[in-house]
């Protein structure tokens, strides 16, 4: 009966090896497959942080032109659609081409 079994597998170092593999991808609480969804994680918090970084300097330049209270009243206008007492605004919206 011990004849079938291969010579590889009464090699106790081969044997603990594959035991620690096994044990390290599935059973610790640092698993590989926690370490990649950790890693998936930490790229996507990356971006997000890159991200808000330009944001935040996009944001900054605008608060500064905005200091000049024509440019103030022109980003009103045309961002919030503010007008004076007197006026009148007329919207003109492109619908786009169904396919």
């Amino acid at each position: 009966m011990f004849k079938r079994i291969p010579s590889f597998l009464y090699n106790k170092y081969l044997l603990a090896l594959v035991a620690f593999l096994v044990w390290l991808t599935f059973f610790d609480r640092n698993n590989f497959i926690s370490q990649v969804r950790y890693g998936r994680t930490l790229n996507k918090q990356r971006q997000q942080k890159e991200f808000y970084r330009n944001e935040i300097a996009r944001d900054s330049t605008t608060l500064v032109e905005l200091s000049d209270s024509t440019k103030l009243e022109k980003f009103a206008r045309e961002k919030y659609l503010f007008k004076k007492d007197n006026e009148d605004i007329y919207l003109i919206v492109e619908e786009e081409e169904k396919k």
